[in-house]
C-alpha cells in the first residue's frame, strides 16, 4: 500500500509493515528492554519480600528519646530508693559514675501510682500514657555498652557501639521490602531542632544497599517535607508534558550511566532516590499535608502547643505514614546536645532533671499516647508495632539537682502488632542501679521485633568482609514472655 503526501510535509503515520521494516532488529531490543524491566523488578531490593514465618506487625513506628530517659522517675517504680533518699548511695567510695562521683540516693521526682487492670506502677511524668498501659508492655531490664550518647545511640540502632553497621530500619526494609511505591519505606522525622546525637548514621544503611538507609521527612509546618524536593523557582516553567519528557530523558541516561557501573549500590540508590522524588513531589506533600485530619484528631496530638505541638505532628505523620504502606518510621523526641538555655534539646538531664524531663515528659506522654489511641481507632495497632526507647538511663543517686548517665539500666516498651499489653519483664535491682533478673540489650529487642515482622534474626543476614552480618550479631533472643 503506497501512500502519498503533499512535498514538504511530514507523515503522520507508518503502517505496520512500515514499522517493521524501519525498525527492522529494533522489536528485539525492545523485547530485551522489557525482560531487563521484569528482570529489574524482580530484584527491586524494595519489593515485597516473603517472611520467614508468619507475622503479627507489618509496619514499625519506633520512638527513641535520645539524651538518656530516666527509668527510675518515670516505668521502673523503686520504693527502696526512695526510702533511702539521702542517704549515701556509694559509702565505700568505689563507684565512679559518666560525669561526676555518686551524689546521695534520690528517690523519684515524681510520685508513682498503679494504673490499669494490670496494676502497673507508672510515675505522674506520664497521666496519659498511664490511660494506656494495658496495651504497653515494658522491658524494664535493658542495658547498654557504652555512657556516651553517641556510641550508645548506635548500638541501640545498630546493634554496635562503632558507626557504619546497618539500622535496624534498613535491616527491616532490607528483609520485608516496601508495601509502597510512592514513598520511601524508612522515614525518619527527627526533632524540628536538629538531628540526634550521632546524626544521620543513626538511620544509615553502612554495608547494606544504601537505597535502605533511611530518608529524612522534615515536620515544621509551612516547609516542604523533603529538601529540594522540587526544582528551583527559575525552572518553574517545566511543568506538565515538558516535565515528564525531562524525567523520561534523565531516567534514560541514569540508566545508562548504571549499566556502565553495575554493583555500585550507591550509584543504583541515587538513581532510585531521584526516581522516587519524582513520584514525592505528589505523594510526600499530601502525606505531609495534617489539613484534612478532624478537630478532634489534632486537638489528641495536642497540634496548636507551642512546646508539644511539634512532637505531636510527628507522630500524627507517623500514623498517615504507615497508612500508606511506610514500612518503618523513627521518631526522635529530642535533638543533639548543646548548652542548656530554657531547657536541654534532649533527656540528658545533669543539672535540672525537673526543668528538664518536666519540660521533655508531657512532650511524650501527649504525642505517645495520642499516636496509640490514634492508630487503634483506625484497627491500625495491631498490625503496627509501636516501640519507645533511650540509649540508656540515668543513675539512682543525685548529680546536684540531676542524674548522670547509667548503661547498667533502662528501660523500653512496646506496644501494637502481637504484644501482650500489661506485661513485665526483666527487673532491676532494688535501687535501680543494675539489670538484675532478665538482664537484655538492644540484641534482644531487635530479635523481638523482627520476630513479629515475620523475620528470624539468624536468617536475616548479609555477607560482608568475610562475616555473615546480622543485626543481632552473634547474640539476640525473642523475649516471648511480652508477646499475645
Amino acid at each position: 500500500m503506497n501512500h502519498a503526501f503533499p512535498c514538504g510535509q511530514r507523515k503522520r503515520f507508518v503502517t505496520r509493515r512500515d514499522f517493521l521494516s524501519q525498525l527492522g532488529g529494533g522489536l528485539g531490543g525492545v523485547a530485551l528492554a522489557a525482560m531487563m524491566n521484569d528482570a529489574q523488578a524482580a530484584t527491586n531490593p524494595l519489593a515485597p519480600k516473603r517472611t520467614h514465618h508468619m507475622a503479627k506487625a507489618k509496619a514499625v513506628i519506633q520512638i527513641f528519646c535520645p539524651g538518656g530517659l530516666s527509668h527510675v522517675d518515670s516505668w521502673d517504680y523503686k520504693p527502696e530508693l526512695a526510702k533511702r533518699q539521702g542517704k549515701s548511695f556509694d559509702p565505700d567510695g568505689k563507684l565512679t559514675f559518666f560525669a561526676s562521683k555518686p551524689g546521695n540516693c534520690q528517690g523519684s521526682y515524681w510520685p508513682f501510682r498503679q494504673h490499669g487492670q494490670c496494676g502497673r506502677w507508672m510515675s505522674d511524668l506520664f497521666p496519659k500514657l498511664a490511660e494506656r498501659v494495658d496495651d504497653i508492655a515494658f522491658i524494664r531490664s535493658m542495658q547498654s555498652k557504652s555512657a556516651l550518647h553517641g556510641p550508645a545511640m548506635f548500638m541501640a540502632n545498630s546493634g554496635f557501639i562503632l558507626p557504619g553497621f546497618p539500622s535496624m530500619g534498613a535491616w527491616v526494609t532490607y528483609g520485608l521490602g516496601s508495601e509502597s511505591d510512592e514513598l520511601p519505606a524508612f522515614v525518619v522525622l527527627p526533632d524540628p531542632r536538629g538531628l540526634p546525637p550521632g546524626g544521620v548514621i543513626n538511620w544509615g544503611a553502612g554495608f547494606l544497599p544504601a537505597i535502605h538507609q533511611g530518608t529524612t521527612l522534615q515536620t515544621d509546618a509551612g516547609k516542604p517535607p523533603i529538601a529540594d524536593l522540587f526544582p528551583p523557582k527559575e525552572f518553574s516553567n517545566l511543568r506538565g508534558e515538558a516535565e515528564q519528557v525531562s524525567r523520561d530523558f534523565l531516567q534514560t541516561l541514569n540508566r545508562e550511566h548504571a549499566a556502565a557501573r553495575s554493583g555500585n549500590s550507591e550509584l543504583d540508590a541515587r538513581i532510585a532516590a531521584y526516581e522516587l522524588a519524582a513520584r514525592l513531589q505528589l505523594s510526600a506533600p499530601e502525606a505531609a499535608d495534617l489539613r484534612g485530619e478532624s478537630d478532634a484528631t489534632r486537638k489528641l496530638y495536642a497540634i496548636g502547643h507551642e512546646d508539644i505541638g511539634p512532637f505531636g505532628r510527628q507522630c500524627m505523620l507517623a500514623r498517615r505514614l504507615v497508612e500508606r504502606g511506610v514500612r518503618f518510621v523513627q521518631i526522635f523526641c529530642g535533638a543533639e546536645n548543646t548548652v542548656a538555655k530554657k531547657i536541654r534539646p534532649n533527656w540528658d538531664s545533669h543539672e535540672d532533671i525537673v526543668r528538664d524531663h518536666g519540660y521533655w515528659g508531657p512532650v511524650l506522654d501527649t504525642g505517645a499516647a495520642a499516636l496509640l489511641t490514634d492508630l487503634k481507632s483506625r484497627g491500625l495497632l495491631e498490625s503496627t508495632l509501636v516501640i519507645c526507647t533511650t540509649e540508656f538511663g540515668r543513675q539512682p543517686a543525685a548529680q546536684g539537682k540531676g542524674r548522670d548517665h547509667n548503661p547498667g539500666a533502662f528501660t523500653a516498651w512496646l506496644a501494637g502488632g502481637g504484644i501482650k499489653g500489661g506485661t513485665a519483664f526483666g527487673e532491676t535491682d532494688e535501687l535501680g542501679f543494675k539489670a538484675a533478673v532478665d538482664p537484655a540489650y538492644c540484641y534482644d529487642l531487635h530479635a523481638t521485633a523482627l520476630h513479629l515482622l515475620g523475620l528470624d534474626h539468624e536468617k536475616l543476614s548479609f555477607y560482608n568482609n568475610g562475616i555473615q552480618r546480622r543485626l543481632t550479631d552473634v547474640h539476640g533472643k525473642v523475649i516471648r514472655q511480652i508477646l499475645a
